[in-house]
């Protein structure tokens, strides 16, 4: 395995196909995971919330504004075309299953997978650039996914905590 291309995903999970496998440019596949107390109706919304911010390094992302941490459930309501995070296009999406997104070269798709009695967050990204760009662009994604991630888990738990 090469460092940088997998965060927190198994074996099983690395080898198990998503929607953004069909639209793969060749090139680098690097998978994220991560295991969320939440429901997976839960998490699902809060991926819809990408649509406004990267709940990344707001520093980086946002000159410094941080992302919403109420969600909107307007944001739910998906079409195929909106924006994502300002720069990906929404390709195709299940309600509570996944969302699958497409800028230039890279596609990517945030799986929603029920766990026990919360839900796993499985994120794949292919990238078609050369090689070599393939593989620093994999490595800064490592970075910001992972933090991404992070947040995500933080305020879809916070949430879930309330509805309990």
């Amino acid at each position: 395995m090469i460092p940088g291309l997998v965060w927190g995903a198994t074996e099983v999970e690395r080898g198990q196909p998503l929607p953004c496998d069909e639209l793969a440019f060749g090139g680098v596949q690097a998978d994220r995971a991560i295991s969320i107390d939440a429901s997976p109706q839960v998490v699902y919304a809060w991926l819809c919330q990408l649509r406004v911010a990267p709940y990344s390094y707001d520093l980086l992302d946002r000159f410094g504004r941080r992302g919403p941490r109420r969600r909107d459930p307007e944001l739910a309501e998906l079409e195929v075309g909106q924006r994502f995070m300002s720069q990906f296009d929404l390709v195709s999406f299940v309600p509570d299953r996944h969302i699958t997104l497409v800028t230039g070269k890279i596609c990517v798709t945030y799986a929603v997978r029920p766990e026990g009695g919360g839900t796993r967050l499985v994120v794949r990204m292919h990238c078609g650039a050369p090689w070599v760009v393939a593989r620093v662009l994999a490595l800064g994604d490592l970075v910001m996914m992972r933090k991404q991630l992070l947040i995500l888990k933080k305020l879809a738990e916070a949430e879930q905590r309330t509805l309990a």
